[in-house]
Formats: structure tokens, C-alpha cells, sequence
């Protein structure tokens, strides 16, 4: 594992993108040139997605916990994508954003499935996948349930078993007391009352979808982002997931002052420089 050095290649719309006012000025552009769709599923709830159809790979970004699909890191995304003219997916999980569903029901389980239905019916030839806290678990497992559709993952502050290393670390009387309130409030700088309200059960479910104890059969190239100042996902996370991976081509890209939403505007520019260059090592390994 080595530290990633990125460069500026001339022969794409990088350099005008990113300095340009294209990414980082223009978010409204591309909320108004992009249409929502909803995508249908038989006995599930139907999910919120834009699409950008274009060349492969594409590119999936799979939002945080509590989070939707305009926040500036998919937006930033969307807009590199179609400056590239490949394709891009962007879309929010059962009961977030504008998706069907009640977010108190749902469980790491239900939107690992909303995942790969973006992948199984959304999708189209090779995709990374880019995942943003949470969605860094997430994509962890899609990668496991759909290896051939998967070229390469780009964790964000990835929180991988996040909320079952958060409940295992409290002393015994604290577990006791979330068992008996039904629900574990996680500090957060994010969350409207200064927490997150997670209930007993998300976290007994989330068990069944820990990953960090066990090799992880990952084979494709990974890049782990994270902040040294992220309060809310410690940056070893990202090295136990590198450690875990079965993969060769893992680099960790660690941001001295980087915090947990890694959304300020050079942040924002090293995330979109990580994907450009899987961009042109997928396409060179054709």
C-alpha cells in the first residue's frame, strides 16, 4: 500500500473542471440540467435516482448514513463524469431523500439490496463505486455480491461495522441501558440535535453485515480517503479495511486536516482526481 501521487492529465477536461467554476461553484447547474427518475421495484419501496448515461466505467455513488444524493461530493462526481462523458449514478436509499420508505425501518441489509438494484438494473458494464461513510460499507458488500460489475471502489471516510464498534466499545451498564431505551444516540456534529437516534435493532442487524473480522475477497483496486480530523469515523478504520482487502492495489490517501464529510473544495478536488486516474487505469487495462 502506497500513498496515491495524482497527476493532471491535459488530454481530458480535468484541469478546466476543477479550475474552472465548473465542480466546485456550479452545484445548481447540475441539479437543473439533471431529472430525478424513480426506479420501480416489485415489493420494495422505489427508489430516487439521475442518471448520466455514457461511456464505461461509470461511476455509482453511494451516499452516507442519513444522507441523500445532493450533497457536493455527487454533484462534484456528476459533473466530472459528463465532462468526460462517462456514465454517472447517483441516487438515495430507501426512506432518505426522496425515496419511498420510512428510515426508522430500515436496516444496513435493506440498503445493501438498494444497491444492487442500482447495479442489477440501473447499471450498465463495469462501474466504481464510490461510497461515502456508510457507503463505504456498503460498497464494500456490493463488491462481494457483484465482482463482474465492479472495477474498482473509492471509500470516503468508509464506516465499515461503524455502528457495531460503536455499541461493542461501551461498558456493559451503557449497552444495557440502549437495550432498554431501544435505541443507541451516536454523537454527531451532523445529526439536527448534536446525535443520531440509532435503534437497538439497526444495530443487531448490522451484525450480520460486519466485514472487519474476516479477509475480505475484494480483487479489484481500492483508494481509501480520510481525514486525520474525522470525529465520527476514526482514519484506522480505512487501514483495517485495506488490511482486510484481498486486493494488491489498495492505496490509503490520508488528509492531515480532512474531517468526516471530506467536503471541503480541495477535498472535493483529491476525490475527483482518485477517480479520473481509476478512470484511465481501467481504460488502459483494456
Amino acid at each position: 500500500m502506497a500513498t496515491s501521487v495524482f497527476r493532471r492529465r491535459s488530454i481530458r477536461a480535468l484541469t478546466v473542471t476543477l479550475h474552472g467554476t465548473r465542480i466546485l461553484q456550479s452545484p445548481a447547474a447540475c441539479r437543473q440540467k439533471s431529472s430525478m427518475q424513480n426506479l420501480m421495484r416489485q415489493d420494495l419501496p422505489k427508489l430516487a435516482y439521475v442518471k448520466l448515461k455514457g461511456k464505461s466505467p461509470g461511476v455509482i455513488f453511494l451516499p452516507g448514513f442519513a444522507s441523500d444524493m445532493s450533497g457536493q461530493k455527487a454533484l462534484a462526481l456528476e459533473d466530472f463524469c459528463k465532462s468526460l462523458g462517462h456514465s454517472f449514478i447517483r441516487f438515495d436509499y430507501t426512506g432518505c431523500g426522496s425515496s419511498e420508505g420510512d428510515i426508522k425501518e430500515c436496516t444496513i441489509g435493506k440498503w445493501k439490496k438498494d444497491v444492487l438494484s442500482v447495479l442489477d438494473d440501473l447499471s450498465e458494464g463495469p462501474q466504481i463505486l464510490v461510497g461515502s461513510s456508510m457507503g463505504g460499507w456498503l460498497m464494500l458488500h456490493a463488491a462481494l455480491a457483484r465482482p463482474e460489475k465492479v472495477a474498482a471502489l473509492v471509500g470516503v471516510a468508509s464506516a465499515a461495522d461503524h455502528f457495531v464498534t460503536v455499541y461493542n466499545q461501551l461498558p456493559a451498564e451503557e449497552k444495557k441501558a440502549v437495550e432498554e431505551s431501544g435505541e443507541l444516540k451516536l454523537p454527531s456534529k451532523y445529526g439536527e440535535q448534536g446525535f443520531y437516534s440509532i435503534p437497538h435493532s439497526f444495530i443487531k442487524e448490522a451484525e450480520n453485515h460486519c466485514l472487519l473480522n474476516s479477509p475480505i475477497a475484494i480483487t479489484c483496486p481500492v483508494r481509501l480517503i480520510h481525514g486525520l480530523k474525522d470525529e465520527d469515523v476514526p482514519w484506522h478504520v480505512s487501514m483495517q479495511i485495506a488490511d482486510r482487502i484481498l486486493s494488491t492495489d489498495i492505496d490509503i490517501i490520508l488528509r492531515k486536516h480532512g474531517q468526516h464529510r471530506m467536503s471541503e473544495k480541495d477535498d472535493i478536488k483529491l476525490l475527483v482526481y482518485t477517480v479520473d486516474d481509476l478512470i484511465d487505469k481501467l481504460t488502459t487495462l483494456r
